[in-house]
């Protein structure tokens, strides 16, 4: 149970951030602005936080891991290279760190850690199979 909780509170913790951050960023648009980027990631990460703290199933750990481990790989890839615009999506380079995006950073790697021991875990529900 602690693992799960510490998995949906770095969710939850991600999902706050992108959410507050997002109205800032809508002037950074291709098709598609970084803030309705940042909002998907919130409402992915959110929905993630509360079904991986509710239920429990490999796929929903699958889940949570893919969202934390996708956003932590995001803001990693657009720190340190410009990729420039790609197709739909906006120039997202930032190569300087401030307080939110470091709390976001390190919310989704502890989520993606968490997640990832959720997910190496033996299943007790399910008898073994030898």
């Amino acid at each position: 149970m602690l693992l799960r909780i510490v998995a949906a509170a770095g969710l939850a913790v991600d999902a706050y951030v992108h959410a507050d951050l997002a109205p800032g960023y809508d002037v950074n648009a291709a098709s598609v602005s970084q803030g309705d980027l940042f909002r998907l990631e919130a409402a992915l990460a959110a929905l993630a936080a509360l079904l991986v703290l509710f239920l429990r199933s490999r796929l929903v750990q699958a889940y949570a891991l893919l969202v934390a481990a996708g956003g932590l790989a995001a803001v990693l890839v657009y720190h340190y290279a410009d990729l420039g615009t790609l197709g739909p999506l906006p120039d997202m380079y930032e190569p300087y760190w401030y307080t939110e995006k470091v709390v976001s950073a390190v919310s989704q790697a502890v989520a993606t850690v968490a997640a990832a021991a959720l997910l190496s875990l033996p299943n007790r529900h399910r008898p073994q199979r030898y």
